[in-house]
């Protein structure tokens, strides 16, 4: 968890570097020893959308991760992992804030509530965690709503702040096209 450690001896203090997100402590040793705590910073976002679709048929679409480049484009490919159906490789490749941006992740499955929720944690890689719950508002339709959680990459530290509407916008964009993936005929040969 501690990648570097260094000291001055004038002030005799010691700095901290957190390798998950790169943000730096400082503590200093004096009469009166401060507790020490890493930072983490985690950012949230929910979006939600009606879609044309019985939450059934929108969660069985849904609950196929191999699916989700096809309404998610930066998700380059989502692979599901032979031998542990609840685990999957994401690989994500966009390009933003100038950067091509690159990241992949080994994410757990959680016990899904079926025609109603799915969730998961990442395990490794690129930090984050969230659902997928499905409302239903009539035979035809139901209310789709995306939880998700991450922890800001240490490159992008200097910008965290902009990380936040800079996820809500690829997730509500990823949702738009999830829900014109419902109404076409391509879905139906997943369901």
């Amino acid at each position: 968890m501690l990648s570097s450690l260094s000291s001055s001896s004038s002030a005799n203090s010691a700095k901290l570097l957190n390798s998950n997100n790169g943000s730096s402590i400082s503590s200093s040793s004096s009469s009166s020893p401060k507790p020490f705590r890493l930072v983490n910073k985690w950012q949230d976002v929910t979006v939600k959308m009606v879609v044309d679709a019985p939450a059934s048929v929108a969660y069985k679409l849904y609950a196929d991760r191999e699916l989700f480049p096809k309404w998610m484009p930066f998700l380059s490919s989502v692979e599901a992992m032979e031998g542990s159906p609840d685990l999957s490789k994401y690989l994500v490749k966009l390009e933003s804030f100038g950067q091509n941006i690159e990241y992949h992740f080994l994410a757990k499955n959680l016990q899904p509530i079926p025609d109603r929720k799915l969730h998961w944690r990442s395990i490794e890689g690129f930090a984050n965690r969230g659902s997928v719950r499905f409302f239903p508002r009539g035979p035809s339709s139901c209310l789709v709503e995306i939880n998700f959680s991450f922890e800001v990459p240490h490159a992008f530290a200097p910008v965290a702040f902009a990380m936040k509407p800079f996820m809500e916008k690829l997730i509500r964009g990823g949702l738009e096209r999830f829900a014109a993936f419902v109404k076409s005929e391509d879905h139906l040969s997943h369901i």
